[in-house]
């Protein structure tokens, strides 16, 4: 199946597509909901894009409309046989974050922050299995494996030179010293980051820990934008047991004003290449430490 195939991203533009028609039509949710003898919820969720649309449900809407265009109707029933598909990451069963990874294979553009780790699409195999390993209690082998293995598939969009995903990242110095998988494993993953710091369609800024508190403080987040114009912008917040959504335009504003500031107090991306430089060099300087201690075997008593 291909990667473009997004049926979150197209339940959402289908439902823009009837919420634009019946507002023309100047009816309520509640309004189109008593003449289709269904529930005021499924209108709105049908709208929102957190329910499929299926054949009937693109007939009923189009007769209370009045749509007569078959040209309309031939496209919103195409629509909704495409958002009816499943993604790619399905045939690997129950992936965590599974409606996020549709929204990013469709974004075209997403600010995130980090405090903790480095952002899954810049992460290396070996860094991306600790993390795993070390966040997810009860995890078998096998699930690691499936896990490890769609996080770096995910990681075209990093690599796509076609349609590039413009990618923003502030990270707080946290993440480059936390020791995932060691100091061996971070060097690799920090050497990694800077080369793709360099990439045209990816920023890297660090907040280093000498300025304090901040705004991020209160965790991680993303900013997932589209070139669709009808596609409105999500923040994704990512849970334990469950994530959370936000697509009403206050709360993506508030995300993005708070976005604006970390971007304003982090070092500029050629400051924050130096700071990873340092920290590159401080776990290389660890490992040669390591490797030159002598063993000491402790002393018996006798």
């Amino acid at each position: 199946m291909s990667p473009h195939v997004n049926p979150t991203v197209g339940r959402r533009r289908l439902g823009s597509e009837f919420r634009a028609l019946r507002k023309s039509r100047g009816l309520t949710a509640q309004q189109v909901a008593k003449q289709l003898l269904v529930s005021q919820a499924k209108i709105s969720l049908l709208e929102n894009g957190r329910r499929r649309v299926n054949s009937r449900d693109v007939r009923d809407l189009c007769e209370v409309y009045g749509v007569q265009d078959p040209q309309v109707v031939d496209d919103l029933m195409r629509m909704a046989e495409e958002s009816g598909q499943s993604g790619w990451w399905k045939e690997y069963g129950d992936i965590p974050h599974s409606v996020y990874i549709d929204l990013e294979t469709d974004a075209a553009a997403i600010r995130c922050y980090e405090s903790m780790v480095i952002p899954e699409l810049l992460q290396t195999p070996a860094y991306a299995r600790a993390v795993i390993a070390g966040t997810i209690p009860h995890t078998t082998a096998e699930q690691i494996d499936t896990w490890v293995h769609v996080r770096l598939r995910r990681q075209w969009r990093v690599d796509e030179l076609d349609r590039p995903l413009h990618l923003w990242v502030v990270l707080d110095e946290s993440a480059l010293r936390r020791a995932v998988g060691g100091g061996e494993v971070m060097r690799e993953q920090l050497e990694r980051l800077l080369d793709l710091g360099g990439r045209p369609h990816i920023t890297v800024q660090v907040i280093p820990h000498r300025l304090g508190a901040h705004p991020g403080m209160a965790g991680q987040f993303s900013i997932v934008e589209f070139a669709d114009a009808s596609d409105r912008s999500v923040v994704y917040l990512e849970g334990l047991t469950s994530d959370l959504y936000l697509e009403k335009p206050p709360d993506v504003q508030r995300y993005g004003v708070i976005y604006e500031s970390l971007q304003a107090r982090a070092l500029d991306p050629v400051a924050s290449g130096q700071l990873i430089t340092d920290v590159i060099k401080s776990y290389i300087e660890a490992e040669f430490q390591d490797s030159t201690r002598p063993d000491v075997s402790p002393a018996h008593g006798g």
